[in-house]
């Protein structure tokens, strides 16, 4: 899938699954989970044992509508390899321009880690098609995104970190492009246990509460509109 099919994908679903797992058979469980759920798209961090062939595996074996990414990547070496095994976007928890400058050269979808204006400006400067903001719920949650989107409207911010259930719809309407959900969505406890379902329902969940969120900000677009 060409990059700005990636991007669209991304922000069409809005939320990008971070799956952390003990070994690469609970990595495959969790990633055929959020699939199920409803969401074609996942996230292996380089944390995972094996990650790199995880990514080449699901790559290869999966549906060509799934959108298979790596995280963690902090740096170049970690992200060839990741791109070389089939990785269709790249996440990273910080800022390192030369993963950026890669990722452009490759045609790949990019998402930076920032923190700070500073770090935000930097990424999206270099080229990053959308900008982690991590560790969001540390620093304020959708307070903090809403902030940013202030000054920097054009900035396409994914937070990550303090994103559940319940604060979802927040970092939506504060004008988050995407949500990265890690443990609140592909929890260890039901990977260990064996039960892939609580994932699937964890997914539809998010699913549902994005569509929600979006659709009343819609609602008062048009109704603000609709009063001049």
């Amino acid at each position: 899938m060409e990059k700005q099919k990636v991007c669209e994908r991304i922000v069409e679903i809005g939320i990008v699954p971070v799956v952390r797992a003990a070994s690469a058979r609970e990595a495959r469980i969790a990633a055929d989970a959020v699939c199920e759920g409803g969401i074609p798209i996942v996230e292996i961090t380089m944390t995972v044992p094996g990650a790199v062939d995880v990514i080449r595996e699901l790559t290869k074996s999966g549906s060509s509508d799934v959108l298979v990414g790596a995280g963690t990547v902090v740096n170049v070496e970690a992200a060839r390899r990741c791109l070389d095994a089939g990785a269709q976007f790249l996440v990273s928890p910080g800022l390192n321009v030369q993963v950026i400058q890669l990722a452009a050269n490759e045609g790949k979808m990019m998402m930076a880690g920032a923190l700070t204006p500073t770090e935000v400006i930097t990424a999206w400067e270099a080229g990053s098609d959308f900008v982690k903001v991590f560790p969001c719920g540390q620093v304020g949650g959708a307070k903090y995104i809403k902030a940013l989107k202030g000054p920097l409207p054009q900035v396409q911010l994914v937070p990550t970190g303090g994103v559940n259930l319940s604060t979802a719809a927040e970092f939506i309407e504060a004008g988050a492009a995407a949500l990265g959900v890690g443990g609140e969505l592909v929890q260890a406890d039901a990977l260990k246990s064996g039960k892939p379902e609580i994932i699937v329902e964890n997914a539809r969940k998010f699913l549902a509460i994005v569509k929600d969120a979006r659709a009343r900000m819609r609602g008062s677009t048009a109704a603000v509109k609709g009063s001049h």
